[in-house]
């Protein structure tokens, strides 16, 4: 995105949110959105495209080497840890 672009989209957005101030629902809304868009950027488990795609040819990978595990018909998850070897 340009400089230009950019400077455009901050007005439009400046805008809208002076369109709806005098609103005290549709701030606390926006505020609320706001909130969540911050915590998604700062969310470390967010990944692009890529980054996905690269993960599952790693595990792909692991599959094959056979550095796996497959959990038992009924097995729960500490049954199956300590049955791979974890002191649970």
């Amino acid at each position: 995105m340009t400089a230009l672009q950019l400077n455009k989209q901050y007005a439009k957005l400046w805008q809208d949110i002076d369109a709806i101030a005098d609103s005290k629902e549709l701030m606390g809304r926006l505020a609320k959105y706001v909130s969540r868009l911050v915590k998604e950027k700062n969310d470390s488990t967010l990944m692009t495209k890529e980054e996905f795609m690269e993960k599952i040819k790693e595990s792909e990978e692991q599959i094959a080497r056979g550095e796996y595990s497959v959990m038992l018909p009924g097995e729960d998850l500490a049954t199956h840890l300590k049955r791979c070897g974890y002191d649970i």
